[in-house]
């Protein structure tokens, strides 16, 4: 095989063109799809008490909140993740991704601590405040979008972006949380 730096240069410089288009659909997708499902006043309400309840809880509670949700991951009995996975907008979540038809592959709801609130199926930790989906969504204003790279998803078997973003109180504006919804790369047009 020769090797043809041209030819690289061309395909290397394509790429970032590639992920600025999935970008624009990304947004176009948050804007005239996800944002709707965000002011859902179910969601709105389950969001607003969640930050609620925990306002008070320190770093050291929000980490051990997380181990525990951990550990529960894949056991038989699972105290603190069934009652998030069976809360009614956590089973509207689920009913969205199932009528995707495989365009969305996952979707959970953080509130303003990055503890999860609601979900489509268990995700690995509770707490998502230390990750981009939620640094560059919530802390950053009622208009934040963060985009995550494609990736491959073993569950899915398909490569996904996570699309997150700020969810807002629909009567002042104010954030108060965010969520991530896992986009199938190959069904984004």
């Amino acid at each position: 095989m020769t090797f043809r730096p041209a030819l690289l240069a061309l395909c290397l410089a394509a790429f970032p063109a590639q992920a600025d288009d999935i970008s624009l659909q990304v947004n176009t997708i948050i804007e005239k799809e996800l944002r709707a499902w965000a002011a859902d006043p179910a969601l709105v309400s389950a969001v607003a008490a969640a930050g609620s309840a925990h306002a008070a809880l320190d770093q050291t509670q929000i980490d051990s909140l997380d181990q525990v949700w951990q550990a529960e991951i894949g056991a038989a009995v699972q105290p603190t993740i069934a009652p998030i996975l069976t809360h009614p907008v956590s089973l509207a979540l689920k009913a969205r991704v199932t009528a995707s038809k495989g365009r969305i592959g996952e979707v959970f709801v953080m509130d303003s601590r990055g503890l999860t609130v609601a979900m489509s199926g268990a995700t690995s930790d509770y707490w998502q405040g230390d990750e981009a989906k939620f640094q560059q969504t919530f802390p950053l204003g009622a208009s934040a979008v963060h985009i995550g790279t494609v990736e491959f998803d073993e569950s899915s078997q398909t490569y996904q972006v996570q699309a997150s973003f700020t969810v807002t109180d629909p009567t002042s504006g104010a954030p108060i949380g965010a969520m991530t919804v896992g986009l199938n790369a190959d069904m984004i047009h």
